[in-house]
């Protein structure tokens, strides 16, 4: 299996066509899949990284929001250079609660804690998670200004935005490096986005990719195929705790692009 690897935008990053969601590492409360599930072991998330580092995968995707995920990364990775970190800042979840922040100084904090939850003393790339109000993200706080600084200062490589909305994600194009958006066969609201996004030469990271596990019967590769041959997308985000799931998805991935 070979697994294609697809340039974000300009930021000098190159990251798999298939990123690694890391939701299901560290958090099973108030979530949107249609089972129920364990968090996994240490031992089976370095299994889990190990494996999806040698089908390829070289991108993860994680946040502050998903629970202690980025604490249980930095215990399982074996080699930090094999891989590109993606993390975010604004939301939380805190006994088994989202709040929201988009401060400067709390964007700051974020990414400290984050450095040392991951084990590392940078991050490659760091997305806005947006609590649906893009703009007013954009136009009344200091969080973009933040990451921007912290981008000088080669804290962090490349920003971005994962946006809830039309207006929010054309602006977020406009304004860094790449967006996270959402695509599938049942939800394309977001194409005018990653158009744009292209246009302007930005990375578009896809989630919801697979309709958050909701799929219908058969459609797993219908909607992996849909995803990763619309132009302007260089990674679908798919979360697994499954090894077997993995390997059946860079399986599909692969075959339809080198196809």
């Amino acid at each position: 299996m070979e697994l294609v690897k697809r340039s974000l935008g300009e930021s000098g990053i190159c990251i798999s066509c298939l990123g690694m969601g890391t939701v299901k590492f560290g958090r099973n409360q108030e979530v949107k899949y249609p089972k129920k599930f364990s968090l996994p072991s240490l031992k089976d998330l370095e299994r889990l990284l190990d494996k999806a580092n040698e089908l390829g995968i070289n991108f993860l995707d994680t946040a502050p929001a998903y629970g202690n995920c980025e604490e249980r990364i930095g215990r399982a990775l074996r080699a930090r250079l094999d891989w590109i970190i993606c993390t975010k800042v604004g939301e939380e979840f805190i006994a088994g609660k989202s709040s929201f922040n988009f401060s400067g100084q709390h964007t700051q904090k974020s990414i400290e804690r984050s450095l040392k939850y991951l084990k590392t003393d940078y991050l490659d790339l760091v997305l806005v998670h947006s609590d649906g109000n893009d703009e007013t993200i954009i136009d009344s706080t200091d969080c973009l200004e933040t990451l921007a600084k912290l981008k000088e200062k080669g804290i962090i490589r490349a920003y971005g935005m994962s946006t809830k909305s039309v207006r929010g994600g054309l602006r977020a194009a406009d304004l860094t490096d790449a967006v996270m958006v959402t695509l599938n066969p049942s939800n394309t609201q977001d194409l005018p986005v990653i158009d744009y996004a292209s246009s302007k030469n930005k990375g578009v990271l896809v989630k919801k990719a697979l309709n958050s596990g909701h799929l219908a019967k058969n459609s797993l590769e219908t909607n992996l195929n849909f995803v990763l041959s619309t132009p302007g997308v260089t990674s679908a985000i798919i979360g697994t705790i499954n090894q077997e799931h993995l390997v059946k998805n860079v399986s599909i991935v692969s075959n339809a692009l080198t196809s």
